[in-house]
């Protein structure tokens, strides 16, 4: 038997952190999707695709990966203050309650699971507090299993995508089929959402998101939702 190397470990350390199946409740939330389906903004393939496209060029997204970015490099040097700071910004960039609930609670199952797999972790984990956002804990774990950052990347925007189109499927509906091939047909703008990414200053962190806070605001008092968001 091959022995097993040092950038399969990484490979699969990837493969595990951006899994549909980590326990941290992405499932149950749609960012506003469920509101922009019931008011028909969204109905079918071609929108929800135009949706998501405008996300990854414009939206909050891009600012989650690149703090995700910055937690890994500033966990990777043990700089807990720089963690901090990041972890905050994130938190003050939720424009609302049900974005920052989510990404807490993800957060929080997340920072707990690794815990839990990676004691040394807990320190560091334990500096943050109760409101650590997702993107941090993932940031954590990537530095900890020395992932390549482009793959980090990669596989964050994939796991957003890959749930956002899950809940369309079962909103819109969509067929499975069509699902995929909208996951197929993202996969050269999230490449490319990489690399500008990779690229980006501090003070060039910015989106343009309002259309995901009013969805997400009317969302909070939607009378019937199967989503938490």
């Amino acid at each position: 038997m091959d022995t097993i190397t040092l950038t399969d470990i990484h490979f699969l350390g990837i493969l595990q952190l951006a899994s549909p199946a980590l326990p941290v409740g992405a499932y149950g939330y749609s960012e506003g999707l469920e509101t922009l389906v019931e008011d028909g903004i969204i109905a079918n393939q071609e929108t929800l695709q135009h949706w998501l496209t405008s996300e990854l060029r414009y939206g909050a997204i891009r600012l989650e990966a690149a703090v995700m970015l910055r937690a890994a490099e500033s966990a990777k040097i043990g700089n807990l203050e720089t963690l901090c700071y990041w972890n905050r910004w994130l938190s003050a960039a939720r424009e609302t309650q049900e974005l920052r609930n989510s990404s807490w609670q993800m957060g929080r199952s997340l920072a707990q699971l690794i815990g839990k797999l990676q004691p040394e972790l807990l320190p560091t984990i334990n500096s943050l507090g109760n409101r650590c956002n997702y993107a941090i804990a993932f940031g954590i774990a990537v530095a900890h299993w020395q992932i390549n950052v482009n793959a980090a990347l990669l596989a964050y925007l994939h796991s957003w995508a890959s749930n956002l189109i899950t809940a369309g499927v079962k909103l819109i509906p969509l067929g499975q089929t069509a699902g995929q091939a909208l996951l197929l047909d993202l996969q050269p703008l999230i490449s490319a959402t990489v690399q500008e990414i990779l690229v980006l200053e501090d003070d060039e962190l910015s989106c343009c998101s309002w259309g995901l806070s009013l969805a997400s605001m009317q969302h909070e008092i939607q009378y019937t939702r199967l989503f938490r968001s």
